[in-house]
Protein backbone atom coordinates (compact mmCIF):
# COMPACT_ATOMS: atom_id res chain seq x y z
CA UNK A 1 0.00 0.00 0.00
CA UNK A 2 2.66 2.42 0.86
CA UNK A 3 4.51 1.82 -2.53
CA UNK A 4 1.19 2.46 -4.18
CA UNK A 5 0.89 5.81 -2.73
CA UNK A 6 4.35 7.01 -3.15
CA UNK A 7 4.01 5.52 -6.49
CA UNK A 8 1.13 7.67 -7.42
CA UNK A 9 2.02 10.84 -5.50
CA UNK A 10 5.48 10.57 -7.64
CA UNK A 11 3.23 10.21 -11.18
CA UNK A 12 1.32 12.71 -10.01
CA UNK A 13 4.55 14.84 -9.81
CA UNK A 14 6.12 13.89 -13.26
CA UNK A 15 3.29 16.31 -14.53
CA UNK A 16 2.92 19.37 -12.17
CA UNK A 17 4.32 21.64 -15.00
CA UNK A 18 2.03 20.07 -18.19
CA UNK A 19 -0.37 22.53 -18.97
CA UNK A 20 -4.08 21.93 -20.69
CA UNK A 21 -7.58 21.77 -20.37
CA UNK A 22 -8.68 19.21 -23.07
CA UNK A 23 -10.48 17.17 -20.25
CA UNK A 24 -14.14 19.75 -19.99
CA UNK A 25 -15.86 17.24 -17.35
CA UNK A 26 -14.58 15.98 -14.20
CA UNK A 27 -14.67 12.03 -14.13
CA UNK A 28 -14.29 8.78 -12.01
CA UNK A 29 -10.89 7.82 -11.45
CA UNK A 30 -9.81 11.34 -11.95
CA UNK A 31 -7.24 12.30 -9.02
CA UNK A 32 -8.01 15.97 -8.67
CA UNK A 33 -8.05 19.00 -5.75
CA UNK A 34 -11.02 20.58 -4.79
CA UNK A 35 -10.79 24.91 -4.02
CA UNK A 36 -13.10 26.34 -1.40
CA UNK A 37 -14.54 29.73 -3.38
CA UNK A 38 -14.88 31.34 -0.62
CA UNK A 39 -12.29 30.85 1.13
CA UNK A 40 -9.48 29.86 -1.27
CA UNK A 41 -8.51 26.90 0.06
CA UNK A 42 -8.03 23.01 -0.99
CA UNK A 43 -9.73 20.31 0.98
CA UNK A 44 -6.74 18.53 2.31
CA UNK A 45 -6.28 15.30 4.84
CA UNK A 46 -3.10 14.15 6.18
CA UNK A 47 -2.69 11.75 9.51
CA UNK A 48 -3.49 13.77 11.93
CA UNK A 49 -6.23 12.82 14.19
CA UNK A 50 -8.93 14.99 16.26
CA UNK A 51 -8.02 15.28 20.10
CA UNK A 52 -12.63 15.43 20.05
CA UNK A 53 -14.87 14.14 18.34
CA UNK A 54 -14.44 10.95 16.39
CA UNK A 55 -10.82 10.92 16.99
CA UNK A 56 -10.70 9.95 13.24
CA UNK A 57 -8.20 11.32 10.61
CA UNK A 58 -9.09 15.57 10.47
CA UNK A 59 -9.93 17.16 7.12
CA UNK A 60 -8.71 20.81 6.68
CA UNK A 61 -8.38 23.54 4.18
CA UNK A 62 -5.13 24.44 2.85
CA UNK A 63 -3.74 27.88 1.20
CA UNK A 64 -0.54 26.22 0.09
CA UNK A 65 -1.33 25.00 -3.97
CA UNK A 66 1.48 22.54 -3.99
CA UNK A 67 0.41 20.08 -0.95
CA UNK A 68 0.59 16.71 -2.02
CA UNK A 69 -1.96 15.77 0.77
CA UNK A 70 -4.91 17.59 -1.18
CA UNK A 71 -5.32 15.11 -3.83
CA UNK A 72 -8.36 12.83 -4.00
CA UNK A 73 -9.38 10.33 -6.21
CA UNK A 74 -13.01 10.25 -7.32
CA UNK A 75 -14.82 6.45 -6.94
CA UNK A 76 -18.30 5.51 -6.97
CA UNK A 77 -20.57 4.98 -4.16
CA UNK A 78 -20.27 2.00 -1.65
CA UNK A 79 -20.99 -1.44 -3.56
CA UNK A 80 -21.33 0.40 -6.94
CA UNK A 81 -18.99 1.37 -10.06
CA UNK A 82 -17.83 4.39 -11.12
CA UNK A 83 -16.78 3.50 -14.63
CA UNK A 84 -13.04 5.01 -15.27
CA UNK A 85 -13.51 7.72 -17.81
CA UNK A 86 -16.81 8.26 -16.98
CA UNK A 87 -18.29 12.14 -16.60
CA UNK A 88 -20.05 12.30 -13.36
CA UNK A 89 -23.40 13.20 -13.65
CA UNK A 90 -25.37 16.62 -11.46
CA UNK A 91 -27.30 14.73 -8.43
CA UNK A 92 -24.63 11.48 -8.82
CA UNK A 93 -23.71 10.15 -5.49
CA UNK A 94 -19.71 9.76 -5.25
CA UNK A 95 -16.73 9.16 -2.90
CA UNK A 96 -13.97 11.18 -2.66
CA UNK A 97 -11.03 8.98 -1.66
CA UNK A 98 -7.76 10.28 -0.28
CA UNK A 99 -4.51 9.77 -2.32
CA UNK A 100 -1.99 9.80 0.54
CA UNK A 101 -3.52 7.33 3.18
CA UNK A 102 -6.19 5.90 1.02
CA UNK A 103 -9.57 7.30 3.76
CA UNK A 104 -12.43 8.42 2.27
CA UNK A 105 -14.09 11.70 2.82
CA UNK A 106 -16.66 11.10 6.07
CA UNK A 107 -19.62 12.75 7.52
CA UNK A 108 -21.82 11.59 10.59
CA UNK A 109 -23.17 12.92 13.82
CA UNK A 110 -20.26 14.40 15.56
CA UNK A 111 -19.61 17.85 16.21
CA UNK A 112 -16.79 19.91 14.78
CA UNK A 113 -14.06 20.82 17.16
CA UNK A 114 -14.14 24.87 16.51
CA UNK A 115 -17.60 26.05 15.32
CA UNK A 116 -19.48 23.28 16.34
CA UNK A 117 -20.74 22.58 13.02
CA UNK A 118 -20.98 18.71 12.01
CA UNK A 119 -18.12 17.53 11.89
CA UNK A 120 -15.85 15.78 8.77
CA UNK A 121 -13.12 13.22 8.65
CA UNK A 122 -11.37 11.18 6.76
CA UNK A 123 -12.39 7.43 7.41
CA UNK A 124 -12.05 3.48 6.59
CA UNK A 125 -8.82 1.36 5.64
CA UNK A 126 -7.59 0.50 2.35
CA UNK A 127 -10.44 2.60 0.82
CA UNK A 128 -13.26 0.72 2.38
CA UNK A 129 -15.28 2.49 4.52
CA UNK A 130 -18.95 2.94 5.07
CA UNK A 131 -22.73 5.17 3.62
CA UNK A 132 -20.75 7.82 5.43
CA UNK A 133 -18.82 7.96 2.78
CA UNK A 134 -21.20 9.27 0.45
CA UNK A 135 -21.68 12.46 -1.02
CA UNK A 136 -23.82 13.63 -3.76
CA UNK A 137 -22.67 16.49 -6.51
CA UNK A 138 -25.07 19.66 -6.38
CA UNK A 139 -24.78 21.38 -9.71
CA UNK A 140 -26.59 22.86 -12.45
CA UNK A 141 -25.76 20.98 -15.64
CA UNK A 142 -26.06 17.78 -16.87
CA UNK A 143 -22.12 16.97 -16.00
CA UNK A 144 -20.05 18.14 -13.74
CA UNK A 145 -17.80 20.19 -15.35
CA UNK A 146 -14.26 21.83 -14.18
CA UNK A 147 -15.10 25.65 -14.34
CA UNK A 148 -18.66 24.90 -12.04
CA UNK A 149 -19.63 25.85 -8.72
CA UNK A 150 -20.44 22.45 -7.41
CA UNK A 151 -21.60 21.38 -3.69
CA UNK A 152 -21.13 18.30 -2.06
CA UNK A 153 -24.34 16.70 -0.15
CA UNK A 154 -23.80 14.61 2.39
CA UNK A 155 -26.06 11.13 1.79
CA UNK A 156 -26.77 10.02 5.51
CA UNK A 157 -27.16 13.40 7.17
CA UNK A 158 -27.61 16.18 4.42
CA UNK A 159 -24.78 18.47 5.39
CA UNK A 160 -23.52 20.59 3.04
CA UNK A 161 -19.11 20.22 2.79
CA UNK A 162 -18.10 23.85 4.03
CA UNK A 163 -15.47 25.49 5.35
CA UNK A 164 -16.24 27.37 8.85
CA UNK A 165 -13.39 29.87 8.33
CA UNK A 166 -11.62 28.98 11.42
CA UNK A 167 -8.44 28.24 11.62
CA UNK A 168 -6.58 25.30 13.70
CA UNK A 169 -3.32 25.86 15.75
CA UNK A 170 -0.69 23.71 16.53
CA UNK A 171 0.15 21.01 15.07
CA UNK A 172 -1.83 22.06 11.76
CA UNK A 173 -1.21 25.50 12.49
CA UNK A 174 -3.13 27.98 9.99
CA UNK A 175 -5.13 25.32 8.44
CA UNK A 176 -8.80 25.88 8.17
CA UNK A 177 -11.39 23.34 9.40
CA UNK A 178 -13.86 21.61 7.34
CA UNK A 179 -17.16 21.19 8.28
CA UNK A 180 -20.83 20.10 7.06
CA UNK A 181 -23.89 22.78 7.50
CA UNK A 182 -27.25 22.37 6.93
CA UNK A 183 -28.50 25.26 4.55
CA UNK A 184 -25.97 26.08 1.30
CA UNK A 185 -24.46 29.03 1.45
CA UNK A 186 -21.43 30.40 -0.77
CA UNK A 187 -19.10 28.51 1.90
CA UNK A 188 -20.46 25.24 0.15
CA UNK A 189 -18.90 26.42 -2.93
CA UNK A 190 -16.07 24.22 -4.33
CA UNK A 191 -14.39 23.80 -7.77
CA UNK A 192 -12.40 21.39 -8.81
CA UNK A 193 -8.91 22.57 -9.74
CA UNK A 194 -5.45 21.04 -10.15
CA UNK A 195 -5.07 17.39 -11.11
CA UNK A 196 -4.88 14.30 -13.17
CA UNK A 197 -7.91 13.74 -15.45
CA UNK A 198 -9.35 10.86 -17.03
CA UNK A 199 -10.40 11.38 -20.45
CA UNK A 200 -14.69 10.57 -20.95
CA UNK A 201 -14.72 9.02 -24.21
CA UNK A 202 -10.99 7.46 -24.52
CA UNK A 203 -9.83 5.16 -21.39
CA UNK A 204 -6.65 4.84 -21.86
CA UNK A 205 -6.17 8.57 -22.07
CA UNK A 206 -5.07 11.35 -19.67
CA UNK A 207 -4.88 14.71 -19.22
CA UNK A 208 -2.64 16.54 -16.92
CA UNK A 209 -2.76 20.06 -14.86
CA UNK A 210 -0.35 22.01 -12.83
CA UNK A 211 -0.37 20.07 -9.32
Amino acid sequence: MLFQVFSGLMFLSLFSSIQGRSTKYVTCGSVIKLLNLSYKVRLHSHDVKYGSGSGQQSITGTDVKEDVNSHWTIKGPINKTCTRGEPVKCGMTIRLQHLATSRLLHSHHFVSPLSSNQEVSAFGEGGIGDSGDNWIVVCEDEFWERDDNVSLKHVDTGMFLASSGHTYGRPINGQMEIVGIRRKDSSASWQAVEGLYIHPSVMTKTKHDEL
